[in-house]
């Protein structure tokens, strides 16, 4: 019977950001941020955590080869948002403020593909959650769920 198992992969990059809703008005912005809506904005040095789920290859012994999983977080994340003003520098996040959440979703986004595409069949390793620790005590998670409108 084939085991499941999951394969974590961490790496940490710094980033400036300024959490900045375009949905909102100034005064909203200031009001629901606070501090951390200053025109100048802020750093912090990001922790994410990618997490991996499938099967464990009789082969291989592995769910996931992590040489590929480590060169699709270095080009596809790290690169684009290591030392960057992520509100100035990634398109992305001039129409999602650059909340932790939204951080994860973007990682995910990124990465999910990639992970698949490296083995497409039916019992193929896929990408699980996305952890993204701003501080100590602020961490999201994303494991590419959506609510069901309805």
């Amino acid at each position: 019977m084939p085991r499941i198992a999951y394969v974590s992969r961490t790496e940490t990059f710094s980033a400036a950001h300024r959490l900045h809703s375009p949905h909102l008005s100034d005064e909203e912005n200031a009001q629901v941020y606070g501090k951390c809506n200053h025109a100048s904005g802020h750093g912090h040095n990001y922790t994410v955590t990618v997490l991996v789920r499938g099967r464990v290859d009789e082969r291989t012994g592995m769910v996931v080869n992590l040489v590929n999983l480590k060169a699709h977080l270095r080009q596809n994340v790290l690169e684009p948002l290591d030392h960057h003003h992520l509100d100035l520098d990634v398109p992305y996040f001039a129409s999602h403020p650059s909340t932790a959440e939204n951080i994860a979703i973007f990682i995910w986004e990124l990465l999910e593909p990639l992970v698949r595409a490296d083995d497409p069949s039916e019992h193929g390793p896929r990408l699980h959650e996305v952890r993204v620790q701003e501080t100590p005590a602020n961490i999201a998670i994303y494991r590419g769920e959506e609510e069901e409108s309805g």
